[in-house]
Formats: C-alpha cells, structure tokens, sequence
C-alpha cells in the first residue's frame, strides 16, 4: 500500500506558536507521518506557547524540542542592542537562524535535518495601502516574509542529509491583488515564491535538496485575523471556489507531508495551491 512514510526523518517547523496556524497543522502531519519534528518559535510567544502545552490548553503533539527562534535576525550580531537586552529576548541568548542550526547541530550531530519548513509571515504595516507603505515597513516585510526563506536555506542545506526538503507558505496576492492585504506583503510572497524557483536551482545542484512552496487558501489563524478581514476572505473564496468549500489547516499538512515524502521526490521548485481550486477561477460567481 503506497503510504507517506517519513520515519527515521527529522523536520524543523519554523513560526509554530499555537495550534491554529498552518506551522502547527503542518507539524502534527509530519509527526502523524512518523517523523520527529522540532519547532522555532518567536521569542515573545514562547512561554506562552510552552504554558499553553503543558497545562493541555491546545492540542498536544509529540515535539522532539522548541527553540526560541527570530528569523529577522541572521547572526547574533544582527540583534540590536535592545533587542538583545529586552527581557522577553535576554533569557533565549541568541535566537538567530545561525545560532539555531548552530543548537540543532549541538543537539543531534552534523547532519540532523531532512525537512525544513517556513511559516514566517510579518508586515508592520500589513494593514497600510501599499501608496501608503513606508520604506521601512516594506522592507521589514520582505526581509521577515520572504528573505528569511534564502537565509534559512543557505544556512541549513550543510545540515540537512541529502535529499533534503524545504517548504514555504504563500498566498493569492502574491500573483493577484488582494485589496487590504498591504504593506508590502505581496510583493514579499512574490519574491517568496520566485526565490522558491531559484533556490530549488542552486539548492538542488550544491546539495540535492528540493524547495517547494504551498499557496493555502485563507485560513482564520491568530496571525491571518490580525488582517482585519479575514472572515470575508474565507466566505468569498468558498463561494467562488470550484470545490465550494473553506480549506482547512489539515489540507495544508497533509499537502506538506506529501512533499517532504519520498512520493515527492521529482517535484521541486513548485508552487502548490492548496485553495479548494480558487486560484483557476477568473470570474467570480
């Protein structure tokens, strides 16, 4: 019986600080898969996220380890000042993408990681038109959104076995305008999802490692509500959808362990729409 069978592999799932996001859903089907996975979580969010675990609060899942993680930050030497000495940071140490795989090498070996997945999303001024968008808060919501992904593969392609697998999240207005969605947060999943092509180019010659990314319909998360119309989104793309239905976060797991799986090993540089077929439609019902 063909089966996605991910035993004896380990993932890292960066931006998991609840169970009602996609980074949550896509760890609980990589475990459900059989592998061991560990998560990075932004520093402000992770005692929370641990209290929230250990008093039964959210759903339980088998989390081999949860490191403070800030993708904003590529070394410790790009940590502001106080950014270092802020209390909610100073008890973590470093929490750059470096130091992380500096801490998964301490903790498993040279060569500890097979699956790499980033749910990162911020846009200070998300709810800005882009005519209205700062310098500053475009650039912050590239880099957060979009250059994270090419830091986190340059620096965990050395530690991940070859064959290696690295997904990314994305959305509709990376390619289509999506009115509200602002600050600079299409363009930053635009550049994600062509950074996806020529990573999966240079990541699979250097290493052997594919890039994928999955553009997920709307989902009611603590971060997408943030928005401010996420409800409407949802509703309007399950009208106009040829499966008229919302997605769920377990659609976008599912999609995620699939092509961490040996079943996906011939696809790379992709973008997967996992949208109930919204992305075909070109007429609204």
């Amino acid at each position: 019986m063909l089966s996605i069978d991910l035993t004896g592999k380990r993932a890292f799932v960066a931006g998991v600080a609840d169970d009602g996001g996609f980074g949550f859903a896509i760890a609980k089907a990589l475990v459900e898969a059989g592998a061991t996975v560990c998560v990075g979580t932004w520093p402000p969010a992770l005692g929370i996220f641990q209290t929230l675990l250990r008093r039964g609060k959210i759903e339980s899942i088998a989390l081999e380890k949860i490191y403070a993680f800030d993708a904003e930050f590529d070394t410790f030497a790009d940590m502001p000042e106080d950014v270092k000495e802020n209390k909610r940071y100073k008890e973590h140490g470093d929490v750059s993408i470096q130091a992380t795989v500096d801490k998964l090498k301490a903790d498993f070996g040279d060569s500890c990681v097979d699956i790499v997945v980033h749910s990162l999303a911020n846009g200070p001024e998300v709810k800005n038109v882009l005519l209205e968008t700062s310098r500053k808060g475009y650039l912050g919501a590239i880099g957060v959104s979009a250059y994270s992904m090419v830091s986190m593969v340059q620096r965990f392609s050395p530690i991940m076995r070859k064959g290696g697998s690295f997904l990314s999240l994305s959305y509709m207005a990376a390619e289509r305008v999506i009115p509200g969605y602002g600050g600079g947060m299409s363009s930053a999943k635009a550049a994600l999802e062509s950074d996806t092509r020529v990573l999966a180019f240079e990541a699979g010659r250097k290493y052997g490692h594919r890039v994928n990314c999955i553009s997920a319909g709307p989902l009611a998360s603590r971060a997408a509500s943030a928005i401010g119309f996420i409800d409407q989104m949802i509703e309007y793309t399950k009208t106009n959808a040829p499966l008229p239905e919302a997605i769920t976060a377990r659609d976008v797991g599912a999609t995620a362990a699939f092509l961490a799986s040996p079943l996906g090993a011939g696809i790379t540089g992709s973008v997967v729409y996992v949208d109930k077929g919204y992305h075909a439609m070109g007429k609204a019902l």
